[in-house]
């Protein structure tokens, strides 16, 4: 089993910066990638990002890039979503996720592929 905890979710106005880190624990060994979702009220989760371990391959959804930088700190099982020029339509819970198969991660961009989530934490943008 694998354990998620996110934090560094909160308020913050739009143009702001915010650094999601997603710490993991247990078997993380098992782990091949990590991906970061989103949710906000009345919509679908959607990616957000998505980085391999092994590689360090990133991914990321049109609507993010050049704003937002995923990356990971194998040595301290760790994936922080380093956030910039946040928009108000950037307002979601976000969630971390990792999954455990190379060849599932293929298709990282949905959530079905992942084994494991975290709680997640509220990120707020206001106007």
């Amino acid at each position: 089993q694998v354990q998620l905890v996110e934090s560094g979710g909160g308020l913050v106005q739009a143009g702001g910066s915010l650094r999601l880190s997603c710490a993991a624990s247990g078997r993380t060994g098992s782990i091949y990638g990590t991906g970061w979702f989103r949710q906000a009220p009345g919509k679908e989760r959607e990616f957000v990002a998505a980085v391999s371990w092994s590689h360090g391959r990133t991914d990321y959804a049109d609507s993010v890039k050049g704003r937002f930088t995923i990356s990971r700190d194998n040595t301290k099982n760790t994936v922080a979503l380093q956030m910039n020029s946040l928009k108000p339509e950037d307002t979601a819970v976000y969630y971390c996720a990792a999954d455990r198969d190379p060849a599932t991660f293929s298709s990282r961009y949905y959530s079905s592929v992942y084994d494991y989530w975290g709680q997640g934490t509220q990120v707020t943008v206001s106007s």
